[in-house]
């Protein structure tokens, strides 16, 4: 065991901000049409909003300017260039292949009751408990010492003095019972008003640690967030959570990583690999092809931009259970 620390970023993050909008995005095409193709990137900042990306779907009619104002506030300028999907990238896609190559990643644990890393666990439900009272920019960070007690606890929100945020997070200590060095640093660079898009630039996809397992596990190295189901960056990941969840309760296992490997216009993965407790064996009884995982995870729905907010992970999504 080793010193393991982890960092979660609020809702009103500017790169939260940016995933948000164009998982908001992506919702909005696949309630007109499930079918819909959708690559949505979002970049922000200083009162400007732009997105783009390639589109290809019946609805013609969703207002992406008012979908990035309800996010990111009524007065912010918005850009839009949006394209259809290249007819090269859907001639692979239309025949049930994969959307992209790739590697996917899936993991699970039983160190917490969402099956995840406990300090990815615990700098979340800190991030969500500030959250609850002061909805603004923030970020936290926990380190746990090799001996499992809390080394140290980091937390920087927006619109919240010193000593405010140091009696919020003190509550959250004693209600989580945690012992240990706890070493607070709270505003450590000074109390600060200016945050968000106002302070600094955001970037779909630029969180992708904190999107997946904290920074113990390995990640393949796609975003998720604006791109609809057809893309096995996002699908197979979902998928590799899934059976990483299925394997540790059916092996009551300690731990499990699941990789998955896909090759662009090309159905069944190239890699298919399950790891119980440091074991590695290959993966049977899915169907692991795009086509197969969408219909068994039911991911043609609108239900993306709650994913973007705190990690595709352990907040009671389909694929944790």
């Amino acid at each position: 065991m080793f010193y393991r620390t982890a960092e979660s970023v609020s809702p009103k993050h500017p790169d939260k901000l940016c995933d948000r909008i164009s998982d908001a995005i992506l919702d909005a095409y696949l309630a007109k049409d499930p079918n819909a193709r959708v690559a949505a990137e979002t970049c922000g900042g200083h009162g400007v909003v732009f997105v783009t990306g390639e589109i290809t779907s019946t609805a013609d009619d969703v207002d992406i300017p008012a979908i990035v104002r309800r996010i990111a506030g009524d007065n912010i300028e918005v850009h839009t260039k949006i394209v259809k999907q290249s007819p090269e990238i859907a001639q692979g896609v239309d025949t049930g292949g994969a959307g992209d190559q790739g590697i996917m990643i899936g993991y699970a644990c039983d160190e917490t009751d969402e099956l995840l890393p406990r300090e990815e666990i615990l700098a979340r439900r800190l991030n969500q408990f500030i959250y609850e009272k002061y909805p603004y920019d923030g970020k936290t960070q926990v380190t746990i010492a090799p001996d499992g007690s809390i080394d140290s606890i980091v937390a920087s929100f927006q619109n919240v003095p010193k000593d405010e945020l140091e009696t919020v997070v003190h509550e959250f200590i004693e209600n989580q019972k945690l012992n240990g060095k706890l070493e607070l640093h709270i505003n450590p660079a000074g109390d600060w008003n200016q945050g968000g898009f106002d302070a600094d630039t955001g970037l779909t996809g630029r969180k992708l640690i904190v999107d997946n397992y904290g920074p113990r596990v390995a990640i393949g190295g796609g975003c998720y967030s604006g791109k609809d189901p057809s893309k096995v960056d996002r699908s197979a990941a979902y998928m590799a959570r899934k059976i990483a969840v299925d394997y540790l309760r059916k092996r009551q296992a300690h731990e499990v990583l699941v990789r998955l490997a896909y090759a662009i216009g090309y159905a069944e993965p190239l890699e298919k690999t399950v790891i119980v407790d440091g074991k590695p064996e290959e993966i049977t009884g899915y169907d692991l092809t795009p086509n197969g995982i969408i219909k068994y995870l039911n991911l043609k729905r609108p239900i993306y931009e709650k994913t973007a907010e705190y990690g595709h992970y352990g907040e009671g999504f389909d694929w944790d259970k």
